[in-house]
């Protein structure tokens, strides 16, 4: 007689929606342009997923000023789809989810409300193996460089730029990513400037336009930015225009990276494609969880591409640690109040943590920032007060 192969089963979903405060309004480009308002907040999407056997993963998925409220309700509407099912098949469980909601499309809010729970049934997959979600896809690396963005704003004075600037240094981050794209155009080179010396060469130097200049604009400025040495140049463009960032991608200037506003696995790879980037910066809670985020990476592997994330270190720490070229990862510490655990940095990397899976635990904190709540189980949805 033959064995039946083991099969566990998913018995609870649970997704709650947390409004995360900032300490203080964040400006960059996107605000001084005027396109956006400053950011006094960031939506985290969780998703905590139980099986029959007792095994458990948490995810999570975020948004920046809007959409938080829709990707709780999408993910509301479609997570009841996993119930009965293994949660060995993520593949296969990615799939069903994006076509429970397809008539809303497959990429953008709706993949990002399936993204929490993509992650959520990886991190089970590792703790259930009892490793690090790293080690799980094979890690090339215990340690990945980091760079610093949070203190670079421009909502912070330059003074206070320098000073987070030896606050980062002294806590052994690897890199400095300064905001660009001031509507003047003298005022980046005087932030640049002053940063770069302050550096000194001891660390890496990053800049970020956040999309805010014209063709015209940001070739003038990569060859007026060339002379600082940055690492990469990020975002001169809009996310969406290849062809320009291919021409700055061929200047012998500073590399370009790009990526982290796309929300699929294929606006990628037409920028792969079309050697657009020279580091690619897909982030797994945009295009719809760590699944997709691995088809991203497949490719960007192929062509020899760096990467460099973005946001979420409590995420992205593991899939750059599992990245066969060089990768970086960003540090934030805006999410550090949503877990209990704290990421290490030493000798300019963040260093894998070895407990399973993501190696995170929502905090209380976190629970009392809740919004929205729901559990999914056979027998419905309980919506729970908050």
């Amino acid at each position: 007689m033959t064995r039946a192969p083991y099969q566990d089963a998913i018995e609870q979903v649970d997704i709650s929606l947390v409004f995360l405060p900032l300490d203080r309004p964040i400006s960059d480009a996107k605000v001084l342009t005027g396109r956006q308002k400053p950011l006094t907040r960031v939506a985290m999407l969780f998703a905590e997923i139980r099986s029959r056997d007792g095994h458990t993963g948490m995810g999570f998925s975020y948004s920046k000023r809007a959409g938080g409220p829709g990707m709780y309700a999408h993910a509301r509407e479609v997570a009841d789809n996993l119930i009965g099912e293994d949660p060995n098949d993520i593949d296969r469980l990615w799939t069903k989810l994006v076509w429970a909601g397809a008539s809303v499309g497959r990429a953008g809010l709706s993949t990002q409300a399936v993204a929490a729970i993509d992650n959520a049934l990886w991190d089970m997959k590792a703790r259930r193996a009892g490793l690090s979600l790293a080690k799980l896809l094979g890690a090339q690396r215990e340690g990945v460089a980091c760079y610093n963005t949070s203190g670079g704003f421009f909502s912070s004075p330059i003074g206070e730029v320098l000073e987070n600037v030896e606050k980062s240094i002294e806590a052994g981050i690897g890199g400095i990513k300064l905001k660009v794209g001031h509507p003047d155009p003298a005022q980046d080179l005087a932030r640049v400037s002053a940063v770069a010396r302050q550096i000194n060469g001891r660390v890496a130097l990053m800049a970020d336009a956040n999309q805010q200049w014209d063709r015209r604009t940001a070739k003038r400025m990569a060859r007026a930015l060339d002379e600082f040495g940055l690492t990469w140049l990020e975002e001169p463009l809009d996310a969406y225009d290849t062809e320009g960032h291919a021409m700055l991608a061929a200047m012998d200037g500073p590399p370009i990276a790009t990526g982290e506003m796309l929300v699929s696995a294929p606006e990628h790879f037409a920028l792969i494609q079309g050697r657009a980037v020279q580091f690619i910066q897909p982030d797994a809670g945009r295009v719809g969880g760590i699944t997709q985020f691995q088809r991203v990476t497949a490719m960007a592997r192929e062509h020899h591409l760096d990467m460099a994330p973005h946001f979420a270190m409590e995420l992205h720490l593991h899939l750059s640690a599992a990245y066969p070229h060089a990768a970086w990862v960003e540090h934030f510490d805006w999410l550090e109040p949503l877990f209990d655990e704290r990421l290490e940095i030493a000798g300019g990397k963040m260093l894998v943590p070895d407990r399973p899976g993501l190696g995170a635990t929502i905090s209380e904190q976190a629970r009392r920032w809740t919004q929205a709540r729901c559990s999914l189980t056979p027998a419905g949805i309980t919506d729970h007060s908050c």
